[in-house]
């Protein structure tokens, strides 16, 4: 039964969503067992996060998806960095280069700086207490998706006294 809900709803299904889908026949037809895997797993969390949010499947969800997969990974990789497993943190970014393929470019660098610069000028910010109107302001872009807010509230907090 699952099975011909998910096969109904492909149709209706993000562009997104079905090149990750191509890609997994793809990679299992190569024996690429560590690109299967990976975007089994990243399939897998897709259609469970839409059942669980009771939406269908689109960009926005399977980019969402993507990201949050990514983000756990580098966090898990923080964690066994500090415990000396390199097998583990050399595992996972080899997963996590295979789900960037998928993600839109963040925006860094000078680029970040000036978006931020932005901000703070939009904002009228002086003092690190007046930090939230700055993340208002940049949570509100229409980009704000391509952000890294751990790098923005970094760069913020350097630029306010």
């Amino acid at each position: 039964m699952a099975e011909e809900t998910v096969l109904f709803s492909l149709s209706t299904m993000s562009t997104l969503y079905s090149s990750l889908r191509a890609d997994i026949i793809t990679a299992v037809k190569a024996r690429d067992s560590a690109t299967s895997t990976t975007l089994r797993t990243a399939d897998a969390a897709v259609q469970r996060t839409a059942m669980d949010t009771n939406v269908e499947i689109d960009d926005a969800l399977v980019l969402a998806t993507m990201r949050k997969a990514v983000k756990n990974m580098n966090d898990a990789n923080k964690e066994f960095s500090k415990a000396g497993r390199i097998d583990l943190v050399d595992a996972n970014k080899v997963e996590i280069t295979i789900l960037e393929k998928y993600l839109p470019a963040q925006i860094s660098g000078d680029q970040l700086a000036v978006i931020v610069g932005e901000a703070i000028a939009k904002s009228g910010a002086e003092s690190k207490r007046e930090m939230g109107k700055v993340m208002g302001i940049l949570k509100s872009r229409a980009d704000a998706e391509l952000i890294d807010f751990g790098a923005v509230s970094k760069l913020v907090q350097s630029k306010l006294i």
